[in-house]
């Protein structure tokens, strides 16, 4: 049993989504913060901060390090963060003079929220291909349907007939452009050492940092450890995404309601009335939006990181945005299943 609907034992089949859910598993997370560790004793090595035969051995390490998960668990109720067990076990693995260079210059902020980017950068690119596909179902309908008729509603009265093209525009219009921000998104590294002054590298934290960027495929950026703004506009944009989809669900539901305009395959079933087809797929996108919608706030909460790291704001950031983004990936999915239920839209002029 979990709290969560999204990984929930059965809810999850309406409301979770495995595909993103997988980069938000522990496994995702800390391949993704070897991969940080690794890439900085590398870009270390070019700039002679760390030897060559430190920074391979530690690579060779990583490619097969087994974290003990139950140690990472029990240390983090001790110190809030997982990076100062996993590094212990690090060292411990690595052994002899190269453990030292072991996260050299770095803290657990920067590999916390860069293993974030790594994983945000891959969950967009899934989330521009499904609205590219959306797009595509909507092209597909706008072929078979797009000159039947509907009839336009205002304030949920009838007003006068439009025609399906009419009604699919306002349905695909901001998809197109919220796909072009995912795609323009920038990713960026977070490396910033202690007090995001990268104190230990002196002269060499620019060029260190700019080759580790370049190593992870991140962009180069100062330090933004306390200004979350990369959080919170990613967040805006998955309230948009969700939103846009839920605008879709409920257009899709009062059509099925009226029962003459649409017809759609694959509604769900009634546990007292055999005969009915809930557009359940439609319903939960609205209830996806509204969630989304709700998050938004809790983001813009944890925006207010005191001086140069917060613990408070930083966790609240950890508990609202996995969600977030499952909950938009469950809303592309479950967009481009009912745009492919749509049997028939509109009604011949």
């Amino acid at each position: 049993m979990t709290a969560s609907p999204f990984d929930h034992p059965y809810l999850s089949g309406l409301l979770g989504d495995e595909e993103i859910s997988g980069f938000f598993a522990a496994e995702a997370d800390i391949r993704a913060m070897l991969s940080f560790e690794a890439a900085l004793a590398q870009a270390q090595a070019e700039h002679g901060i760390v030897s060559n035969e430190a920074a391979a051995r530690i690579a060779e390490t990583f490619a097969t390090f087994q974290p003990d998960v139950l140690a990472l668990r029990h240390a983090v109720a001790v110190d809030g963060v997982v990076i100062p067990e996993l590094v212990r076990q690090l060292r411990r693995t690595v052994g002899g003079d190269a453990a030292e260079k072991v996260h050299f210059g770095a803290t657990s902020q920067d590999v916390i929220d860069t293993s974030l980017m790594l994983r945000l950068k891959a969950v967009c690119a899934i989330l521009s291909h499904r609205l590219a596909q959306l797009l595509g179902s909507f092209d597909d309908l706008n072929r078979d349907w797009g000159g039947n008729r509907l009839m336009a509603h205002t304030r949920m009265q009838a007003a006068i007939p439009i025609t399906v093209t009419d009604r699919l525009s306002a349905w695909s219009s901001p998809l197109a452009d919220y796909r072009d921000r995912l795609d323009e998104t920038a990713f960026p590294l977070q490396f910033g050492g202690a007090g995001g002054t990268l104190e230990k590298l002196g002269d060499k934290a620019a060029a260190v940092r700019a080759a580790l960027a370049e190593t992870l495929g991140l962009s180069n950026r100062s330090q933004w450890q306390s200004q979350r703004a990369v959080i919170a506009d990613l967040a805006h944009l998955l309230s948009l995404i969700s939103g846009s989809l839920g605008k879709f669900g409920q257009d899709i539901a009062l059509l099925a309601q009226s029962g003459t305009e649409i017809t759609l395959s694959g509604g769900g079933g009634s546990s007292a009335m055999p005969h009915k087809q809930n557009p359940v797929n439609a319903e939960t996108l609205v209830s996806l939006a509204r969630f989304n919608a709700v998050q938004v706030s809790a983001i813009h909460q944890s925006m207010v990181h005191e001086q140069e790291r917060s613990g408070a704001a930083w966790t609240l950031e950890w508990m609202i945005l996995p969600q977030m983004v499952i909950a938009c990936g469950a809303s592309t999915r479950l967009a481009g299943v009912l745009a492919g239920q749509i049997r028939q839209l509109g009604s011949q002029a």
